[in-house]
């Protein structure tokens, strides 16, 4: 891919990622959505079976697995249509997408780095820590100035 194409595409999917993190999002009920708007519209099993051609005992079913953790999208979004509402997913970094590359780099720089600073030391001419420090530094931008591959 283009490296200033892989740059904006960076910057976009960053900031509208950013906009989420900063979002104060309610906690799941126990319960689950699906359940919890359920019965708060006080709609039975049974209305919202009929509404999607399922029986009853299939709700129950569904309910359980999305507070389980355990729910397809695909019957998350059907569950969501029936109650008018719309499923919304997304996968919300806990740092920036540019502080994940970063950490990532420094990571793979000292993988690197680790064998020749151990025969080094074993040669007794290790160098001292703000050099090291430098060199470290210096890989993990030359890392994260080529090819996002070699991140991973």
């Amino acid at each position: 891919m283009n490296k200033k194409f892989a740059n904006l595409q960076l910057h976009q999917v960053d900031s509208a990622l950013t906009k989420l993190r900063d979002a104060c999002l309610p906690s799941p009920p126990s319960s689950g959505w699906a359940k919890a708007i359920r019965e708060s519209l006080g709609m039975s099993a049974s209305a919202l079976a009929r509404k999607l051609g399922v029986t009853p005992s299939s709700i129950a079913k569904f309910e359980k697995a999305e507070a389980d953790e355990k729910i397809t999208l695909a019957s998350l979004r059907k569950l969501a249509s029936a109650l008018d509402c719309e499923l919304q997913y997304s996968l919300v970094p806990r740092k920036s997408l540019e502080e994940i590359m970063q950490g990532r780099a420094l990571a793979v720089a000292r993988e690197r780095l680790r064998p020749i600073a151990h025969s080094m030391s074993l040669e007794n001419q290790s160098i001292d820590k703000p050099a090291s420090d430098k060199q470290l530094e210096l890989l993990a931008k030359e890392i994260l100035d080529g090819p996002r591959r070699n991140l991973w």
